[in-house]
C-alpha cells in the first residue's frame, strides 16, 4: 500500500500545495486532477522518490520510501509525460533498453509481442526519430504489458496523443492491473472509459 501524509511541495519560490495526504491500496486507481501548474507532475515525482517534498512523508507497505528505495523501486513502474526514447534506436531496441535499465530480464519475443499489441507492428525496426508523437508514446506504454509484476504504476498523462482504440486498450490494461491487485496513480485531462470510476484527487483543493 502507498501512503502519503501531509505533503507540501514548493517549486522554486512558489508553494504549490500543502497538507496533502493520500492512500492507495491494492486494486485502487487514483486520478490526480487539477489545472496546469498546480503540481500534478511534481506530486508524481515525489511519490516516485525522484523529488523531495518540502515536508511530509511517503510510506510503502508502512516503511518510509527513503529507508528502502531499492525495494520500493522494484515494485514501481513510472512513465513520465515525455517519452524517453533514443531517436537513433528502433522501438524494439528502446523497449529492450528501458526494461534492462530498470533491472528486468529482457525477453525479445515478449518485447515484440508488447509492441505489436500496442499497435507498432509496422514500426518495430524504424528509428524512433520518424515516429509520430502517438507512436512514440506507445513505445513507452508497451512496458505495461511486460511489467505487470510491478505492483504500483505511476503514469503522467498516459493517454496523450493516443487514438480512440489505443485509449480503450490502455484503459482495459490499467483496469486489469487493478483487478489483479495492482495499483495505479495517473494524471490525465481525458475522460477515459474505465469500467470502475477512479478515485479523484483534485490538487486545486490543496493548492497554496
Amino acid at each position: 500500500m502507498l501512503y502519503a501524509n501531509d505533503l507540501a511541495c514548493v517549486k522554486g519560490d512558489r508553494p504549490l500545495f500543502r497538507g496533502l495526504s493520500l492512500r492507495v491500496a491494492p486494486g485502487d486507481l487514483l486520478r490526480v486532477a487539477g489545472p496546469n501548474g498546480y503540481g500534478k507532475t511534481s506530486l508524481l515525482r515525489i511519490l516516485c522518490g525522484l523529488a523531495m517534498p518540502e515536508s511530509g512523508e511517503i510510506l510503502w507497505n508502512d516503511v518510509p520510501i527513503n529507508r528502502d528505495r531499492e525495494s520500493y523501486h522494484r515494485s514501481l513502474l513510472y512513465l513520465g509525460h515525455a517519452p524517453a526514447l533514443n531517436d537513433l534506436l528502433s522501438p524494439l531496441e528502446n523497449l529492450r533498453f528501458a526494461c534492462s535499465s530498470g533491472g528486468d530480464k529482457v525477453d525479445e519475443d515478449a518485447c515484440i509481442d508488447a509492441l505489436v499489441r500496442i499497435g507498432l507492428a509496422q514500426q518495430l525496426d524504424l528509428p524512433a526519430r520518424v515516429l509520430s508523437q502517438g507512436q512514440r508514446r506507445r513505445v513507452g506504454l508497451a512496458r505495461l504489458f511486460l511489467e505487470a509484476d510491478r505492483k504500483l504504476w505511476i503514469l503522467d498523462e498516459p493517454f496523450t496523443a493516443l487514438d480512440v482504440a489505443a485509449v480503450a486498450d490502455l484503459t482495459s490494461t490499467l483496469s486489469e492491473h487493478c483487478a489483479a491487485g495492482g495499483m495505479v496513480v495517473l494524471t490525465t485531462h481525458q475522460d477515459a472509459p474505465f469500467a470502475k470510476a477512479p478515485t479523484v484527487l483534485d490538487l486545486a483543493e490543496v493548492a497554496c
